[in-house]
């Protein structure tokens, strides 16, 4: 896989969606398709990390305020 792209995550969820409705109306042609597998294996794993930091970003400005609070 190449360098990590930038991308939003709305984008890549719309990539997959496009993709996931292309498999089902059996649309992709068998020489795309492992491609186009592979292509949404890579977006979700992307927004995946997208949310893990997400998360954690989210818990550290939780846990500053907390502390701002004491």
């Amino acid at each position: 896989m190449k360098k990590k792209e930038e991308f939003s995550y709305q984008d890549a969820i719309t990539e997959i969606e496009t993709i996931l409705e292309k498999m089902e109306n059996e649309e992709l042609d068998v020489d795309v398709l492992s491609f186009q597998i592979k292509r949404v294996s890579q977006l979700i794993k992307l927004c995946r990390e997208k949310l893990h930091k997400t998360e954690r970003e989210v818990e550290k400005i939780l846990d500053e305020m907390e502390k701002e609070e004491e």
